[in-house]
């Protein structure tokens, strides 16, 4: 059977290893010591904990109107605008994200430099380029 640190889990999970030690120091996550004292997740179970997350039964994961499931969590780095149109810059761990959307939309939802948001992509095409 496969087994998992915490850091391996937390990664895997998309949360900090903070957040993952909490969980299971709350029981909601299983695990286990070995013997030097380091927690172990048991694949199974951290294969059940994401699916639990997924549906929305773990209370930290952010609940969502959306068929959107890759999601971004980060802060705004940039707003340009437009008349009509706005280009917005998120950074999202090491991913830099950019999207064109409405200035309306940045004003109703108050995109500004330093606010959280979250970019969430969903596509039907995915282009591979060779490096």
């Amino acid at each position: 059977m496969q087994h998992y640190s915490i850091g391996q889990a937390a990664r895997l999970l998309g949360v900090s290893p903070d957040t993952a030690r909490r969980w299971a120091d709350a029981g909601r996550l299983p695990i286990r010591r070995e013997g030097t004292g380091n927690r172990l997740i048991e694949g199974r179970d951290l294969a059940a904990f994401a699916v639990e997350m997924a549906r929305g039964g773990i209370a930290e994961v952010e609940k969502t109107g959306t068929s959107v499931r890759i999601a971004f969590p980060g802060i705004v780095t940039a707003v340009k605008l437009g008349d009509v149109d706005a280009q917005v810059e998120i950074q999202a761990g090491p991913h830099r994200l950019v999207s064109l959307v409405t200035r309306e939309a940045v004003e109703e939802l108050g995109l500004e430099v330093g606010a959280r948001a979250t970019a969430r992509v969903k596509s039907t095409n995915v282009h591979v380029d060779r490096a």
